[in-house]
């Protein structure tokens, strides 16, 4: 018998292998149980860690008042030593009366969660567990900043869409007057505006400013807006963006360099401008400048990079011109101040035609500064004539005099000819013309050399202009203007050893609507109609020199074609100049990249910003819950799957065969359409196997038929 009821409890007591097969069946639903009791226990309390309020044995959003009125009575309770609290817990109520008693810092605790001061709290606790330590009070040092006294503008709600107006981007800083951190950022911000003037517009946000600061902030998952990285916030709306789905935020170190940095890159997606050794300048930059390109080189002291103003004029002038920063070293400013007769930093050195004096500019700089530099400097002493400047020139048919629209007739002296030793000597003769015939035009009348006059007023008055052309690269306008049996020793590509550059004239004359011949007659034909779209709105005529190299009489014969195209009456002829080619748009940094996003946010910041809002749900408060739903969910699942009673196969072929007859039945019915009119008698089908079975009646009424 012993042995027998020893035998039951065996069999009853569950083996090895069918524990281990349970556990494997209710693996996961254990693991999601693990996971939420380690949610609720740990991650959640270190998210959501006692509040000041909870220090003081207060509901939260208590009034001051309510909180001066609970510090006396738990210091009251100490002091009459019916209670001795630890001197930790002494800190903590203190650092929370203090708190939770300014205007600012509570008003920033309620509604952002802001509490900058919680390093001098933790600083406080540390030295105390280590030994006892007389701290001094207040345990809060409160500076107090407001920026309404400076001449930086406040935006608010009202005013706030009035920053959007025109097209620049909108840089902001969300600032707290109770901030110390802002305080401390006063000087960065207000130098920072002043890089900003002419590229950005500026301003700053108070945090008293809920709903304006509610819409800029980010949002925890309970909806509470609170800034990532604590106060100042600098976020900027770039060019066009005009709602916060394409807000961009900084999130560096707040440095002049770092966040200009930033701003000219993401936000206005300007292009860099490389720094240069003394070694490698030459090299590197100013022999692989394009001929065209004027040369402009910043010396910075500091090494920062470049601000956006210059990185936006440096952008706009890319055309006519290429950039370099170098660092100053004072070891080599001997070499700088023979090189460019610059001795000091920062600078801003020009380089124009070989040969010709540069252009120095010493000290620091704005943005109207700098454009204005680049404006009058933009171009070489003799500039070469392309097709992006040559409206600006006044040498394009289809376009007008540099001395304005109601000029007339005006003129441009072309030096032709392919890059190489003839061309560069007639561009320097060219140059001393030019030079000499500007002081002739600055000189009194009675002082003025007759020969000369006609050019040097014509220059003056900007009816004048000289360039130079690239016969190979132009080779279509260069054959055009010079038509002779030798243009080939100008203009294409070279066949032989000997190059020939050459200067020639273009007169331009524009004439009015009504002086136009047949201005007033109807077209006759499609063809006249086609003509007179196809040709130039000026006539051209072309004068070649064919004289030496002389200065005074390369002068002499300009002054002369002058005054006789001035002076004669040339009937008109109109025809097609052929275009200019366009030249390639220079140094790869000129080309700033394009935005894969056209709101403004690269796919690299929007993966980073997936990324950060992903990590934000780890402190969601419904995720344990949720975990422990699911894993009661499949708990139950398992059980019911695991417990459920087999079911009998059925052998029989008859039923079977039953079963697959019905379904298709019904799609016989679904085929014939709802439209179809089914007898009663055939709305059901008949069943296998049926027999009819008469009655007794039905015997009677048979036997009476018959």
């Amino acid at each position: 018998m012993a042995s027998s009821g020893r035998q039951d409890l065996t069999n009853n007591f569950p083996s090895v292998s069918s524990i281990k097969s349970t556990l494997r069946a209710y693996t996961l639903p254990l693991i999601l149980l693990a996971a939420s009791v380690f949610f609720q226990l740990v991650v959640l309390p270190q998210n959501y860690p006692p509040s000041y309020y909870d220090v003081l044995g207060l509901p939260r959003y208590s009034s001051v008042e309510e909180v001066t009125r609970a510090y006396e009575t738990i210091t009251s309770k100490w002091n009459s030593s019916v209670e001795v609290p630890p001197e930790i817990d002494l800190i903590k109520v203190q650092y929370a009366f203090e708190l939770l008693t300014n205007e600012y810092l509570k008003r920033d605790y309620d509604v952002y969660n802001i509490d900058e001061h919680v390093h001098v709290l933790e600083n406080v606790e540390y030295h105390t567990r280590k030994h006892s330590l007389e701290s001094d009070l207040p345990l809060i040092n409160f500076t107090s900043y407001d920026p309404t006294d400076s001449e930086f503008e406040l935006i608010n709600s009202e005013n706030f869409l009035s920053k959007f107006e025109d097209e620049k981007p909108l840089l902001i800083q969300i600032i707290s007057f109770g901030s110390t951190q802002s305080a401390q950022f006063y000087n960065t911000w207000k130098r920072l505006v002043n890089l900003m003037n002419g590229v950005a517009n500026t301003g700053v946000v108070e945090l008293g400013d809920i709903p304006l600061v509610g819409y800029l902030a980010e949002k925890k998952i309970s909806g509470q807006p609170f800034f990532r990285n604590g106060l100042p916030a600098l976020m900027a709306f770039p060019p066009g963006c005009k709602s916060s789905s394409c807000l961009q935020r900084f999130e560096g170190k707040l440095s002049v360099g770092e966040i200009t940095e930033w701003l000219a890159t993401d936000i206005l997606n300007l292009p860099r401008i490389p720094y240069y050794f003394k070694e490698s300048l030459v090299q590197n930059f100013v022999t692989k400048t394009k001929p065209h390109q004027v040369k402009v080189i910043l010396f910075s002291k500091t090494g920062e990079r470049a601000t956006p103003f210059i990185r936006q004029t440096a952008q706009n002038y890319a055309p006519y011109a290429t950039f370099a920063f170098v660092l100053w070293k004072e070891e080599e400013s001997a070499s700088w101040n023979k090189m460019f007769g610059v001795d000091s930093a920062p600078a801003i050195v020009v380089l124009r035609d070989p040969g010709v004096e540069p252009f120095v500019y010493k000290g620091s700089i704005n943005s109207s500064v700098f454009i204005d530099i680049m404006e009058k400097n933009k171009y070489h002493v003799l500039p070469q004539l392309r097709n992006l400047t040559s409206s600006e020139l006044g040498c394009d048919a289809r376009g007008y005099s540099r001395a304005g629209n109601d000029t007339k007739i005006w003129y441009c002296a072309i030096s032709a000819g392919r890059p190489g030793h003839e061309l560069s000597k007639l561009r320097d003769t060219m140059r001393r013309v030019q030079e000499k015939l500007s002081i002739e035009g600055d000189a009194e009348i009675s002082d003025q050399d007759p020969s000369s006059t006609s050019a040097a007023v014509a220059l003056q008055q900007k009816r004048l202009t000289f360039v130079w052309l690239d016969g190979e690269a132009q080779n279509r306008y260069c054959f055009f203007h010079i038509h002779s049996e030798d243009s080939f020793e100008t203009c294409g590509t070279r066949r032989g050893i000997e190059d020939v550059a050459r200067l020639f004239i273009v007169r331009y004359e524009r004439k009015s609507e009504d002086e136009k011949p047949g201005a007033q007659k109807q077209q006759r034909n499609a063809f006249n109609s086609w003509h007179q779209s196809e040709v130039d709105p000026t006539s051209t005529i072309v004068a070649k020199y064919n004289g030496s190299n002389d200065i005074s009489e390369i002068i002499s014969w300009i002054s002369r074609t002058i005054r006789d195209g001035d002076s004669r009456e040339i009937p008109p002829f109109n025809t097609r100049t052929p275009e200019l080619v366009a030249e390639d748009k220079g140094q790869l940094w000129s080309q700033s990249s394009k935005k894969l996003v056209s709101s403004g946010i690269s796919l690299k910041q929007r993966a980073k910003s997936i990324i950060t809002h992903l990590a934000d749900r780890h402190a969601d408060p419904r995720i344990g819950p949720s975990l422990l739903l699911v894993a009661l969910m499949s708990f139950g699942r398992i059980w019911l799957s695991r417990n459920r009673p087999a079911q009998p196969e059925n052998n029989n072929p008859n039923q079977q065969q039953d079963r697959r007859s019905i379904p298709r039945e019904w799609q016989e019915r679904k085929k014939a359409g709802p439209n179809r009119v089914v007898s009663p008698l055939d709305t059901d089908a008949e069943p296998r196997n049926a027999q009819a079975r008469q009655t007794p009646g039905n015997k009677d009424s048979d036997s009476e038929s018959e």
